[in-house]
């Protein structure tokens, strides 16, 4: 055979594979799109209900009344905004049959409080004429609450406040772990390190508990929907636990949408603290009558005049910045 002809025989097989190959590449670049599209709206739309879960109109609502870690969380208004930012970033803002239906593809919301949380997930109730309905809900709110071998109960926060209700006596106490630890006999609250440990676990394995249940409530309901693909849990790192069991917060899943020949599956965790700035003052140094602005803590001999929430603040009003020596 003629070189001519082996090149005609090359170019028969191999063109078909690179034409395939092309193909492929072309629709993996486009699920790599999508994924980045979808993790960007999800993690947006997080982050902007977990700036919206603090309500500080109540002084007794506001961060540090009682504890650095305890606010009043907003959950109606942080799913409002979740709902409504992840509809403007998958264009159907203006559809509310499309958003009814993309809600097959969020099994559930999680939203953290100082001393517990809600699951906003598929749930079973009676309508006004008596029958059986199943639709998105919030369910019930949940303590975090530990029973050691003894019977003793433990109702956990977010940090060392706690609630200890003794299995002996039945008497409740309320107070930060170094309080009651020596006036208790409650052998969990004796070492701070394990208290710490087994109060992050339990909150993690409840959560997680329940989240396992509402997942497989929402299985059952896509299935009769004729959906095919099956929801689970994602595996969530500790070090991403960690994070967010440190302060209020919520966690949203988002599943179940075709990306090529898969299927998208993710989660996102945004945090609702609140951290207030530190208070900047104004003064004068008597020695030589220059205006200066400077952190509270600062130990400067200068008379306090003003107080401002910003540097900028104080600069417009002719203070120049100190050399601070907290």
């Amino acid at each position: 055979m003629k070189i001519t002809d082996w090149a005609i025989i090359f170019v028969l097989i191999v063109g078909p594979v690179l034409w395939a190959l092309s193909l492929y590449s072309t629709d993996l670049q486009e699920v790599n799109r999508l994924q980045i599209r979808y993790t960007t709206s999800l993690r947006t739309a997080v982050q902007d209900a977990g700036s919206v879960l603090n309500r500080n109109e109540l002084q007794q609502f506001e961060t540090g009344y009682d504890s650095n870690k305890y606010m009043r969380a907003d959950k109606e208004l942080a799913l409002s905004v979740f709902l409504q930012s992840l509809a403007i970033n998958f264009g159907i803002a203006d559809d509310s049959l499309a958003q009814a239906a993309f809600m097959k593809y969020i099994p559930a919301i999680v939203v953290i409080d100082y001393d517990g949380y809600w699951i906003y997930a598929l749930n079973e109730f009676s309508s006004a004429n008596g029958e059986p309905r199943l639709e998105h809900r919030w369910h019930p709110k949940k303590p975090y609450v530990y029973t050691d071998g003894s019977g003793n109960s433990v109702g956990f926060t977010l940090d060392s406040y706690l609630r200890v209700i003794s299995s002996t006596t039945g008497e409740e106490v309320r107070g930060l772990l170094e309080d009651l630890a020596p006036v208790t006999a409650v052998p969990l609250l004796q070492d701070a390190e394990v208290f710490d440990q087994v109060r992050r676990s339990t909150i993690v394995h409840q959560i997680e508990e329940d989240l396992q249940q509402v997942i497989a409530v929402h299985n059952e309901f896509t299935a009769r929907l004729g959906f095919a693909y099956t929801f689970t849990l994602p595996t969530i790192p500790q070090e991403e636990w960690n994070n967010t069991l440190d302060d209020v917060g919520i966690i949203a899943f988002l599943q179940g949408i075709p990306v090529g020949n898969h299927y998208y599956n993710n989660f996102a965790l945004g945090g609702g603290r609140l951290r207030k700035a530190e208070r900047i003052e104004g003064g004068v140094d008597p020695a030589t009558g220059i205006r200066y602005y400077y952190f509270a803590n600062c130990e400067l001999p200068y008379n306090t005049e003003e107080v401002f929430a910003r540097k900028r603040e104080a600069a417009r009003r002719g203070y120049y910045e100190a050399n601070c020596r907290p």
